[in-house]
């Protein structure tokens, strides 16, 4: 019998790091453009989800690439899977 490996692709998500004030946890703000059913018009949609940053290297304003996870906490299912770009500090 020939064993089949299940390999499950991670969804992932790219958004902006909004908060970095708790420890090892960055709130992302991803958004998104849907057209409107009625009336056709682009919108904008936005949500935030609490992703895991192992390192706390990510800072606010920073681009960032989120993949699903187990869950780690109560609101935490989503870790950083990299730093796309970096702030600009001024």
């Amino acid at each position: 019998m020939v064993e089949q490996e299940k390999t499950k692709i991670a969804r992932s998500l790219t958004g902006t790091v909004v908060s970095d004030k708790m420890n090892k946890t960055v709130t992302v703000l991803v958004e998104r453009r849907v057209k409107h059913p009625l009336y056709g018009k682009i919108i904008r949609l936005s949500k935030k989800y609490h992703a895991h940053d192992e390192e706390n290297g990510c800072h606010e304003g920073d681009t960032v690439v989120i993949e699903e996870c187990r869950p780690l906490s109560k609101s935490k299912a989503w870790k950083v899977a990299r730093v796309v770009e970096q702030a600009k500090v001024i």
